[in-house]
């Protein structure tokens, strides 16, 4: 049995696709792992019948310590231009920071500490719980490099500016507790109802009409960084195939007629 394998367990809940990281003892990310990410993740975007990802580890310390420190001074990873190493792989690093044709959200559960790459394959999921004891950290600057696989381009958008700048410079840890004050983590949990909460979201969102969940990654993505007028330009008239798909779709029509009819729609993704 090749125990590589092991590192990524994947596993389907009806619409739900779980993808936890196992790879003790820190869940170190190297190529190997990363391309498995992105094989999961690929099969979360191209599967119809997979509506909601959740991403999380196993144990309770580690959620993932990021790139693996050993492969790079091994010299079996480059620093130098290290995405062209990425460029089969179309999430990325650790398959979601750049996974921009992925409109099937993802939800985060953060059993441990994220650290690093860790950290930015959280801040690529669209919902994030984390458990009370976890903590984020961003500790390259000691290692002479920077975060440039998520955290430098999205921390700064996600909470004061000068916040994600003090965790880029002075690489500070930011509980799960203030990384909820400033909206970065939506709920945090004590660690054994962090699964159940992930779950729960997890299932209401694979309920709701495929198309209408899908269009809110496509449309926040395409209007990111319009202002209000330019975003309302955008829905109208950029190349949106999934908004206007559940526009004209029998999903749209049946969720109205649900509710008027006062009873449970039944979605069907067309």
């Amino acid at each position: 049995m090749d125990h590589r394998a092991q590192e990524l367990l994947v596993e389907r809940h009806g619409a739900v696709l779980e993808i936890t990281l196992n790879r003790p003892k820190v869940n170190a990310i190297d190529f190997d792992l990363s391309r498995r990410i992105n094989e999961a993740v690929v099969m979360l975007r191209d599967d119809p019948e997979l509506r909601v990802g959740l991403v999380t580890a196993t144990g309770e310390k580690m959620f993932s310590a990021g790139w693996d420190l050993k492969a790079l001074d091994a010299g079996e990873q480059q620093l130098d231009n290290w995405w062209e190493a990425d460029a089969d792989l179309p999430g990325g690093f650790a398959g979601l920071t750049e996974m921009w044709n992925l409109n099937k959200p993802v939800i985060g559960a953060v059993n441990g500490l994220a650290i690093g790459g860790g950290f930015e394959l959280v801040m690529a999921c669209d919902l994030i719980v984390a458990a009370d004891h976890v903590f984020f950290q961003l500790p390259e600057m000691p290692l002479g490099i920077v975060p440039d696989a998520g955290a430098i381009q999205r921390l700064p958008r996600r909470i004061p500016y000068n916040v994600a700048v003090e965790m880029l410079l002075l690489g500070r840890r930011m509980s799960a507790n203030e990384a909820a004050s400033h909206g970065l983590v939506n709920a945090v949990v004590p660690a054994t109802e962090l699964m159940n909460t992930a779950r729960q979201w997890a299932q209401q969102i694979a309920e709701s009409a495929p198309l209408a969940v899908q269009t809110v990654k496509e449309v926040l993505r395409a209007i990111e960084g319009d202002t209000v007028e330019g975003a309302f330009n955008t829905m109208r008239t950029a190349d949106l195939p999934v908004y206007r798909k559940m526009l004209r779709s029998e999903d749209a029509k049946e969720g109205v007629k649900a509710f008027v009819e006062k009873r449970k729609p039944v979605f069907r993704g067309e």
